[in-house]
């Protein structure tokens, strides 16, 4: 009787390291890292323990300290762990240094994140943005990148450019990335000419924090059959459809998430996504209300749009997943400061989101609440900008 071969993938068990200094405190630290855990169960692994070290500053040759090191050390022979992510970027030194104490394959977020980037490209495209990144982020490790071809399995943060390439020195790897950007470049010329031949017609960019809701969105706006899942960096590819709410055209495009330490990498390699953003006439910003961070969340997105000059411009702020937010009742003898989680949803409401100079409006996509008052803000805000460029056509309205 044959035996029968299993096809399951075994998941690689990962542990996290975060690290509380000045820069980010014990709060920041585990909410860094409960996204980061997100983060490796959206690569495929499964996240089974947490360290967490206080220190002035990372040392210089482990990141950690050694007392931090050797427990570690230890947790994963006793547990037979393959990865070991490290919520901060390391140096070759540092990459270099654990890998040869802890004898199992390291990762920092950046390489993390660019693992999944290379797991979600579709388009020859994404594809080529993300290995530009990609080598960009190998270059300076280089050398270390050769000690892991020795026992290389594959697995989490090996997908993308191959051992061909790893296994070149720094002059092929630089001319590849040369290589890579012209490509690029003549992809963002076509891809600029084709925003051109849209024409006057405004132009509205969903921007958020990953795994907001902006795709779901975009299937109700749309009408359309967008990729949405509930993880994050669902999407990659710039998705491009033209709506009519009323008798009013205008064309929206779902855009990649944004996220805390965003790798400096895929700023510039997806050049041409932020591009749909700094050319849209108006910002659909939307975030989720549920989520405990949900204004950090909102702060990072506000810098990167600072960061690439698209802050400027008419800026819609939309609250989702309102059915999912829930608030802790504070105890009548309870003297302590009220916080976030102690605000009801109508206290929240007429919070700081009541006195921004945005228009602010809370829905859920998934329970289609509210979805008519944003489609008539929609509406209101192309039809400004509508008026301005076809003025003839007032007789539309």
């Amino acid at each position: 009787m044959s035996k029968l071969i299993s096809t399951e993938t075994v998941q690689e068990k990962a542990i996290l390291i975060g690290v509380v200094n000045q820069q980010q405190g014990e709060r920041d630290v585990a909410d860094y890292l409960e996204e980061l855990a997100f983060l490796v169960e959206t690569a495929g692994a499964v996240p089974v323990k947490t360290f967490i070290q206080k220190m002035e500053a990372p040392n210089v040759r482990t990141f950690i300290g050694s007392g931090k090191l050797q427990e570690i050390e230890a947790y994963i022979k006793d547990h037979e762990i393959d990865l070991v992510v490290f919520d901060d970027e390391l140096s070759a030194t540092q990459l270099r240094n654990l890998e040869k104490v802890l004898q199992s394959k390291i990762l920092d977020r950046t390489n993390l994140i660019l693992d999944i980037f290379a797991k979600r490209a579709q388009t020859s495209y994404a594809k080529a943005q993300v290995q530009l990144a990609q080598y960009e982020y190998m270059l300076p490790r280089l050398t270390r990148m050769w000690t892991h071809l020795e026992r290389q399995k594959g697995g989490i943060g090996l997908r993308g450019p191959g051992e061909t390439e790893l296994e070149t020195d720094r002059r092929i790897i630089r001319t590849k990335i040369a290589l890579l950007k012209e490509d690029l470049k003549r992809i963002d010329r076509q891809m600029m000419t084709q925003r051109k031949g849209r024409g006057n017609i405004v132009r509205v960019a969903l921007v958020g924090y990953t795994n907001v809701g902006k795709s779901t969105l975009m299937n109700i706006l749309s009408k359309s059959d967008v990729f949405a899942e509930n993880k994050l960096f669902a999407t990659l590819d710039t998705t491009v459809r033209k709506v009519v709410v009323g008798n009013l055209p205008f064309l929206l495009s779902d855009t990649v998430g944004f996220i805390r330490k965003l790798p400096h990498h895929l700023v510039e390699s997806f050049k041409s996504t932020l591009d749909e953003v700094r050319e849209a006439d108006i910002l659909l910003h939307v975030a989720d209300i549920s989520h405990p961070g949900f204004e950090e969340q909102i702060n990072v997105v506000t810098q990167t749009l600072s960061d690439i000059k698209a802050v400027d411009k008419p800026i819609i702020l939309v609250f989702n997943k309102i059915d999912a937010y829930t608030f802790i009742q504070k105890e009548e003898d309870d003297l302590t400061p009220r916080k976030k989680e102690n605000l009801s949803f109508e206290e929240l409401k007429n919070s700081w989101m009541g006195k921004t100079d945005h228009i602010n409006l809370f829905i859920s996509a998934t329970k289609k609440i509210n979805i008519e008052q944003l489609r008539e803000t929609l509406y209101n805000e192309v039809k400004k900008i509508h008026i301005q460029r076809y003025p003839g056509d007032h007789f539309l309205y």
